[in-house]
C-alpha cells in the first residue's frame, strides 16, 4: 500500500503536474525548449483541473448510468436481495466526533443507503477494508454510522478488501453461504460502471444505484471558467476514475 500510494500521488495530478513544473525550471537553461514545453503542460493541466467546467463535461462522459428513480425503491425487493455499500475512505480522529467517521464522499454513500434501506426494506452489506492498513474497517465505520445516524443495523461487514474488484470478490464469498447473487450497488455515479463490471464478473446480477452526480450544472459565476479549489479535487477523482477503467480490464482478466 505505501509504494502504491506514493506513485499515485507522485504521478497523478497534482503531483505529476507539479514534477513537470519543477522539471520546466531544471531544465530551464540546458533545454530551453523542452522546459516551456514542461512549463506549458504543467501549468496548463493545473489550470484545467481547477475549472469547474472541466469538472462538469468530464464527469458527463464517465457518468453514462442513470439515477435509480425513487418510485422505483420501494420495489428493489422484487430485483435485488440485498444493498451493498462500497467505502470511499475514511476521516482519522475528528475530535467533533471522537471517532474515525466515513469521508465525505462515504457519507454521501451512506445516507443514500439508508433512504433505499429505509424505502425498500433490503438488508445492508457494507463494504471496506483497513485504510492504509490502520483499524477500524472502512465497512465497521459505515455500520456504525448507519446504526448510529439511521438506526439501521448492517446484516454482513467486508472488512478485507483494498480494491473495487476486492469489494465484489470478497462480497461475494461473504455473501455466498445465503445464496445471494441480486443487489443494488451504491456508489459513486463516476464510479458506478468499474464498481458494475467488478460485481458481475464476481457472479452478481447488479441493480445500479449511483450517488454524488458531478456531471450536473455547475451553477458558477461566468460558467465555471474560474479556478476552484474543490474542482482540483473533483477533477482527480475523475482522473483516477478514467485510468481505473482502462487498467481494470487489463489488470483482473
Amino acid at each position: 500500500m505505501p509504494i502504491r500510494y506514493l506513485f499515485k500521488q507522485l504521478f497523478l495530478p497534482p503531483g505529476g503536474l507539479l514534477l513537470l513544473l519543477l522539471a520546466a525550471w531544471w531544465l530551464r537553461r540546458r533545454a530551453p525548449r523542452l522546459a516551456l514545453l514542461c512549463f506549458c503542460l504543467g501549468f496548463g493541466g493545473l489550470w484545467l483541473m481547477s475549472l469547474p467546467l472541466v469538472v462538469e463535461q468530464a464527469a458527463r462522459a464517465l457518468e453514462p448510468a442513470s439515477a435509480l428513480p425513487a418510485a422505483e425503491w420501494s420495489q428493489l425487493t422484487q430485483r435485488a436481495e440485498v444493498i451493498v455499500v462500497l467505502g470511499a475512505g475514511r476521516e482519522r480522529g475528528d475530535p467533533a466526533w471522537g471517532e474515525d467517521v466515513p469521508s465525505l464522499l462515504g457519507s454521501e454513500r451512506v445516507r443514500y443507503a439508508a433512504r433505499l434501506a429505509r424505502v425498500s426494506g433490503l438488508p445492508l452489506l457494507t463494504s471496506g477494508g483497513l485504510h492504509y492498513g490502520l483499524p477500524p474497517s472502512e465497512a465497521a465505520i459505515m455500520a456504525d454510522s448507519l446504526q448510529r445516524d439511521h438506526g439501521l443495523t448492517v446484516r454482513w461487514r467486508e472488512e478485507t478488501s483494498r480494491t473495487t474488484w476486492e469489494n465484489a470478490q470478497e462480497s461475494a464469498r461473504l455473501l455466498a453461504p445465503s445464496g445471494i447473487k441480486r443487489v443494488v450497488l451504491v456508489t459513486q455515479a463516476s464510479h458506478m460502471l468499474r464498481a458494475r463490471w467488478c460485481f458481475e464478473r464476481a457472479g452478481f446480477s447488479v441493480v445500479m444505484a449511483p450517488v454524488g452526480f458531478l456531471g450536473v450544472a455547475n451553477a458558477r459565476p461566468f460558467g465555471g471558467w474560474l479556478p476552484e479549489s474543490k474542482a482540483v479535487w473533483q477533477n482527480g477523482l475523475l482522473l483516477n476514475e478514467a485510468l481505473g477503467r482502462l487498467l481494470y480490464p487489463l489488470l483482473y482478466r
